[in-house]
């Protein structure tokens, strides 16, 4: 799993290509109806998403961990994430735009983090997530020449996701 990046690459690149952002509605266990992203989602698609109040609240009341943001910005041009992830998901809904707010503090290039996402059966576009052993999101994979230098899976180990990201990629 770590060399990847042959065979990711074409199927990442197949996915920008091709596909398109799709979702669907779906009702969650308290009846509330949702919207399941699948495929690649920006975001801007986040932050645009009316019914997603959840992005502006849990981006707002956090303050980034000032290693991960300073590993971040010495990595430009070098490490690149690939993050899978359900709008649907309580974990997904509070962890993703805290990752985005310390990409933005970092000046991390958008284009350098793809966010997938993901079926309540973690089923993604082009089977990615199958290929890629995903099993419970958020999942932040940091990928540097080719390679996946490690993964942070939900929380992480230890509860401190940021902190463990930072361990990766610094």
């Amino acid at each position: 799993m770590k060399k990847l990046i042959p065979v990711f690459s074409f199927l990442l690149l197949t996915l920008t290509v091709s596909s398109q952002n799709t979702y669907k509605i779906s009702t969650d266990p308290k009846n509330a109806q949702v919207l399941i992203f699948q495929g690649l989602v920006s975001k801007s698609d986040l932050k645009q998403e009316k019914s997603f109040d959840w992005f502006s609240q849990n981006q707002k009341s956090y303050i980034p961990d000032s290693n991960l943001v300073n590993a971040m910005k010495s990595t430009k041009g070098k490490v690149s994430f690939l993050i899978f992830g359900g709008t649907w998901c309580d974990d997904t809904q509070f962890i993703l735009p805290k990752f985005y707010k310390a990409q933005e503090l970092a000046d991390f290039p958008d284009s350098s983090v793809n966010f997938l996402g993901v079926d309540r059966d973690k089923k993604s576009i082009g089977n990615l997530s199958a290929f890629l052993n995903i099993t419970n999101v958020p999942t932040i994979i940091a990928i540097k020449d080719g390679k996946e230098l490690g993964r942070v899976v939900e929380y992480g180990k230890t509860g401190k996701w940021d902190v463990e990201l930072y361990e990766i990629i610094k």
